[in-house]
């Protein structure tokens, strides 16, 4: 008996999560393993957003919301905005999800019809695409490799819009790779979407606060007010204030497309638990020092690995600007032999025997569109990033041409 549909049947799990449980299981089994394959923080949020959540609790702050999501926590998403990103909304043009990943369900679910195309430059993260799919929608990767920058140009844009494109989506600072826009290079992308009124344009700016060198974050919408009415900008409280399992991400955009994204959510989760709510106001309301200490360990950790990763022969790697991801070549390594013989043929092979061989999980850049890299995460502690980049070493010491 066949209980999926065709979209379901063709949409895999994510790639990061499936190696993160399997290093999980073989810790479990008593492996001794370090796993750099999911990006979350490895410290806990500020006491003050705990305490929030339990006062939230204490005073009974458990029942149904609105799909928008509390207004005080709206209010301060507004004052956020306008904050930290020069950016003017009214609360009725932003929203709160479960998490930026809901966010992009709720958009594409609503605007999408089947067979429209949005523009995705690669590398980019694992889910994008499939999010795509799952509503109907085609995926048109574009591929930016380090010659680009890992960033989409003009002229390529240009080259990838079709009748049927929708949307462009992108992500600054990115994962996997760490580049980010520059007000200037957004401003270019949009003098093409100028020349384009139907594409809608989605800037998913999760790591915004996690930012490694000397390199400044610009929000899309900063760079580029003349596509206010079309762009919905994505955020969340996840990496900036060690989040993630709280599930609060936050968007905004267009009254008239925010209202259709609330309706999306009314008819799917309800809403986002107040707890959580009550806990991201605190985030974005109370002392953010936090922040800046997290990115000041983030950025001493990426030099770290950065120093590392340049020691080792055949690998290729530019040290990202943002995010905590380490995104390393391994093309020169392809067609090498392990010890037993085998030839690793792709990255996911070499994925997956670093794993097995040497206990070091890693994310194949296959699953980000960009064969011939592995991800590795930088939110770990120094020792273990330390041993990580020896065990990485040492499996390249291991292979034979």
């Amino acid at each position: 008996m066949h209980f999926e549909n065709r979209r379901s049947a063709g949409i895999k799990s994510s790639p990061s999560m499936a190696i993160a449980m399997a290093a999980k299981r073989l810790a479990a089994e008593g492996r001794d393993i370090i796993d750099l394959s999911l990006g979350e923080p490895d410290f806990e949020p500020p006491a003050h957003v705990c305490e929030a959540a339990a006062e939230a609790i204490r005073k009974g702050g458990i029942r149904y919301g609105a799909p928008a999501g509390m207004e005080s926590l709206r209010a301060a998403i507004v004052a956020k905005f306008k904050r930290e990103n020069r950016l003017t909304y009214t609360p009725d043009e932003v929203m709160v999800a479960n998490g930026a990943k809901q966010i992009l369900f709720d958009a594409f679910l609503a605007t999408l019809e089947q067979g429209d195309e949005v523009i995705i430059p690669t590398p980019c993260w694992v889910s994008y695409g499939d999010i795509v799919s799952l509503h109907g929608g085609a995926p048109r990767y574009v591929h930016c490799g380090p010659d680009a920058g890992f960033k989409i140009s003009p002229e390529t844009l240009e080259a990838a819009i079709t009748p049927k494109t929708r949307w462009l989506l992108l992500n600054s600072p990115s994962n996997p790779t760490g580049a980010i826009y520059s007000a200037e290079e957004y401003r270019q992308l949009a003098t093409v979407l100028a020349r384009h009124p139907r594409i809608l344009v989605v800037s998913d700016e999760i790591y915004e606060h996690v930012l490694l060198g000397d390199t400044p974050f610009v929000s899309f919408g900063e760079a580029c007010p003349d596509l206010r009415e079309r762009t919905l900008i994505v955020n969340g409280v996840s990496k900036a204030y060690a989040m993630t399992g709280w599930r609060v991400g936050y968007a905004a955009g267009p009254k008239p497309l925010i209202s259709a994204l609330n309706k999306m959510q009314s008819q799917s989760v309800s809403c986002v638990s107040p707890v959580a709510q009550a806990a991201a106001l605190a985030a974005l309301t109370g002392d953010q020092a936090f922040v800046a200490e997290g990115a000041r360990i983030f950025a001493h950790r990426a030099r770290i690995v950065s120093e590392r990763l340049a020691e080792i022969d055949g690998l290729e790697f530019t040290a990202p600007d943002g995010a905590f991801y380490a995104f390393v070549g391994i093309g020169r390594l392809l067609g090498r032999r392990t010890a037993s013989g085998q030839v690793m043929a792709d990255d996911t092979g070499f994925s997956a025997h670093l794993l097995e061989a040497f206990g070091l999980s890693s994310v194949p850049g296959a699953a980000f569109g960009a064969p011939g890299f592995i991800r590795l995460s930088i939110a770990a502690s120094d020792r273990e990033l330390e041993a990580a980049i020896d065990r990485l070493a040492a499996m390249v010491r291991s292979l034979s041409a």
